[in-house]
């Protein structure tokens, strides 16, 4: 593949740095905007270029040192090698570049982003991949665009301490597993108050001597609060021993302070990874929704009640949908904890759950949505079609986000204002939140 040589003008979404070869758009990952590189091209299409990395001809001086050893071979984080401040204003301009392209948004409805305060040691889950064969170990994440393990030295740099800390008795232990083959994965997941539950993907058949495995170590794991094994989809997952949920806490109103909320999450149930820029996602979503005692809400993917609860608070009535069924169980466990009555949580899909509303002639004040990656194509129409006066859009995704603007604005709804909130530190991914209301 041939070489050449590039200067770097900006970042795009995925990480890669943005630069031009003969007029074509080209994308180098591990680059700063500013560098002079030579890279080689992987990828040449008809009008783009994907090219790897080489050498560094002129560093760019919004480069810094990154602190973590695998930087470049892990395929968790992409934008260690640059400053803070670099990374929010690039997520900042990425995201309003997909908002105009995609639903005509003018940077001007766009707020400045909510950057995080601690832009390190802030996820409190991780998904650890392993591989075991004969002598050979290793526990880490895999690498760029593959499924090989780089194996992590000592933590990872953007895990929660308390993983961390996890990380390095569960490895000792690990290297006496007799299948070490047979556990492809283990996910870590801290609570506010660095409780720790891991949860072991097993592909084997023996459980009963896996069981007493981990019992019969649990005096080498002082970190860890428990265990969990699962075979295949989460509806396996069983407890091997301690306590299976995780506390963390939110702001029970918009001004973020004084009394709180104490939810909870159980062993590979969702729950946001970074607590302090959750509370300024909850805090926002409240105050734009304008909540009041007689308002009623509609929380669609409503997962363990993260934005449902603090809405129930301040709010007449809220009714929540979710997917997951232990998501929902840890809603209504979390209604019951904070003495809330005023909530209600169904298992059943969002767009199967609107149609019924609609169906049904159902009306509410309020709508809020935090979909998956893929957005919500098919939930845009039918909210449309239900017609709440203000949707509260929370999104980690900013091109499905742009799609499903278009379609909300063509169905009646204007784009108040929109924000990013950095959830992500050191990587290329987007949270945002986005307010609309009914014209």
């Amino acid at each position: 593949m041939r070489e050449t040589t590039l200067v770097i003008d900006r970042l795009a979404y995925g990480g890669a740095g943005f630069g031009r070869i003969d007029g074509k758009a080209c994308f180098v990952p591990f680059t700063a905007p500013g560098d002079r590189v030579l890279a080689r091209v992987r990828r040449e299409t008809a009008s783009y270029v994907e090219a790897d990395l080489i050498e560094i001809l002129e560093g760019s001086p919004h480069r810094v040192s990154p602190p973590c050893p695998v930087f470049g071979r892990c395929g968790g984080c992409q934008w260690q090698h640059l400053g803070y401040p670099v990374q929010t204003a690039a997520k900042e301009d990425i995201f309003g570049e997909a908002l105009w392209r995609l639903a005509r948004v003018e940077r001007e409805r766009l707020l400045t982003a909510v950057t995080a305060d601690t832009p390190w040691g802030y996820r409190s889950r991780i998904q650890v991949k392993l591989f075991g064969r004969g002598e050979e170990f290793r526990m880490g994440f895999f690498a760029p665009g593959s499924h090989f393990v780089v194996d992590l030295p000592g933590g990872c740099a953007v895990a929660h301490p308390a993983i961390n800390e996890a990380l390095c008795e569960l490895r000792q232990v690990l290297e006496e597993f007799p299948e070490r083959d047979r556990i492809p994965q283990v996910d870590l997941a801290a609570g506010i108050d660095a409780a720790v539950v891991i949860t072991v993907h097993y592909l084997g058949d023996r459980l009963n001597q896996v069981t007493e495995f981990w019992r019969s170590r649990r005096d080498r794991l002082p970190s860890v609060t428990g265990i969990c094994l699962q075979r295949g989809r989460k509806a396996t997952i069983t407890g091997i021993y301690g306590e299976q949920r995780l506390v963390y806490t939110l702001p029970a109103t918009d001004a973020g302070e004084g009394d709180t909320l104490k939810l909870t999450f159980s062993a590979g149930s969702f729950s946001q990874v970074n607590y302090p820029q959750n509370r300024e996602l909850v805090r926002t979503a409240m105050e734009w929704g304008n909540l009041s005692g007689d308002v009623k809400v509609l929380d669609l993917c409503s997962g363990n009640g993260n934005f449902s609860l603090p809405f129930a608070r301040n709010a007449g009535t809220v009714v929540g949908f979710e997917t997951v069924e232990q998501s929902v169980a840890d809603a209504r466990y979390n209604a019951l904890l904070n003495g809330i009555a005023t909530s209600r949580f169904e298992a059943e899909d969002g767009v199967a759950a609107l149609r019924r509303l609609i169906t049904n002639g159902e009306r509410f004040d309020l709508v809020i949505l935090d979909p998956p990656r893929s957005g919500a194509a098919e939930m845009a129409g039918l909210l449309c079609a239900l017609g709440p006066p203000v949707i509260i859009y929370v999104s980690c995704d900013p091109q499905t986000l742009g799609r499903d603007l278009a379609r909300l604005q063509k169905g009646g709804y204007r784009m108040v204002k929109s924000r990013v909130v950095d959830m992500f530190p050191q990587t290329y991914h987007i949270e945002s939140i986005t307010l609309l209301e009914r014209i």
